[in-house]
């Protein structure tokens, strides 16, 4: 497996495109992103678990009922949520791209992502779906990418090449995310193209298993959104043979996915709004993987852990506080904790309680940009990973008058 270049693109047969269109009001920011397969794909998605849905993900759910896609289209500026016309809105964003791609209607994936509670005036989309349809092409990913960011500070794609019996295949995607992201999915929208040949089926089980160990393990601010939603397209160009059953070149498959999905878990979580860390929370030891999870959020969640890791304070005893209210099954008298970074690694607590360490060389550790938190439990095999980001000022600024 090796990472390539073209995100959304590096896959045969994908083009992509982004245009400012006028829903932004700033126009160096591009506001509708649209990525498109020359030939009819395999679609999957997963949706936020917020009771509270943006209309887009209903039409989605809709379209790709039979498990099938040639489109996606997003727009960035407007969420299209708790709006009485949002799902006409929605289902006219998709006869407009259609007709100007010549596909039918529900071959379309669409999503938004922007303020909650505001109509979305679909005039700017009209007029701007020539330009839109116009921007496509081969080398484009970067331009689709912007297209969905908001609060976003940074570019989010990434490609893999991996081989399926001989045969080259590749898999790329595009992600925003950076406010209102809690596990169990977030604000976030990830579209993921391959040329690699899957079922359906096969796709969206891929997709449901690797979202449980990726995005569903990736908190911000604990704040689940209305619009979030990964969408995964495989227009089966590459010519490997059918993946139609769990084997050999579906797990070859699921590698790449998840090369993809961590990358862009990492890189949501990197950018929470204000943020100025990415904080990895790695729990080995747990009774089970259930246990190990609940844990592993439950302190990449805790603001108390975020705050310190803001200050580069060495504060493990926020960590065992979070562990001990997490839920979990757990021996707090067998808890280790250590701090790592490009730094080096520090241990902090032994057995549940804490041990003489060096606030210097822990300050030093905790002053990088990436910081993992280590945790072992000493109770069984079970393990997980979950990332999230510190928690600063800034973050209070931007949501503080986000709306006005």
């Amino acid at each position: 497996m090796e990472i390539i270049k073209g995100g959304v693109c590096a896959a045969k047969g994908f083009l992509a495109g982004g245009i400012h269109c006028g829903i932004r009001k700033n126009k160096t920011k591009k506001d509708l992103a649209l990525i498109y397969s020359e030939k009819k794909a395999a679609a999957a998605a997963v949706y936020t678990t917020n009771k509270v849905k943006g209309a887009p993900l209903s039409v989605t759910k809709s379209n790709i009922a039979n498990g099938y896609a040639q489109a996606v289209i997003c727009n960035s500026g407007n969420a299209n949520t708790c709006n009485a016309d949002g799902i006409e809105v929605a289902e006219k964003m998709c006869d407009l791209i259609a007709n100007e791609l010549k596909i039918e209607k529900t071959d379309v994936v669409v999503a938004s992502t922007g303020v909650i509670g505001q109509p979305l005036d679909i005039t700017p989309i009209k007029n701007g779906i020539g330009s839109l349809v116009a921007s496509l092409g081969k080398d484009n990913s970067k331009d689709a990418a912007e297209g969905i960011m908001t609060t976003d500070t940074r570019l989010k794609e990434i490609a893999v090449s991996f081989d399926i019996n001989g045969v080259e295949c590749k898999i790329g995607g595009i992600a925003k995310g950076s406010g209102m992201i809690h596990p169990n999915m977030a604000t976030m929208l990830v579209f993921i193209t391959t040329d690699c040949n899957i079922t359906p089926a096969m796709l969206s089980k891929a997709l449901s298993s690797d979202i449980k160990n990726t995005f569903n393990m990736v908190s911000v601010d604990g704040d689940t959104s209305t619009n979030d939603m990964v969408s995964v397209l495989a227009n089966g160009m590459a010519g490997n043979d059918l993946i139609d059953s769990e084997g050999e070149a579906f797990s070859q498959f699921m590698k790449a996915l998840n090369t993809v999905t961590v990358y862009l878990c990492r890189c949501i979580a990197g950018d929470g709004e204000g943020a100025t860390k990415l904080l990895e929370c790695e729990v080995s030891g747990a009774k089970d993987e259930n246990n190990a999870k609940i844990i592993a959020k439950s302190v990449i969640c805790s603001s108390l852990v975020k705050a310190a890791m803001f200050g580069s304070d060495a504060n493990w005893g926020r960590i065992l506080c979070a562990i001990g209210y997490s839920g979990a099954e757990v021996d707090v008298n067998k808890v280790d904790v250590s701090f790592k970074s490009s730094k080096g690694e520090i241990p902090v607590c032994k057995n549940g309680a804490g041990i003489e360490f060096s606030e210097e060389i822990a300050k030093e550790i905790l002053l990088e940009k990436e910081i993992g938190i280590v945790v072992k439990l000493g109770d069984g095999d079970g393990k997980s990973v979950a990332w999230g980001c510190d928690l600063t000022y800034e973050y209070v600024k931007i949501n503080g008058d986000y709306r006005t």
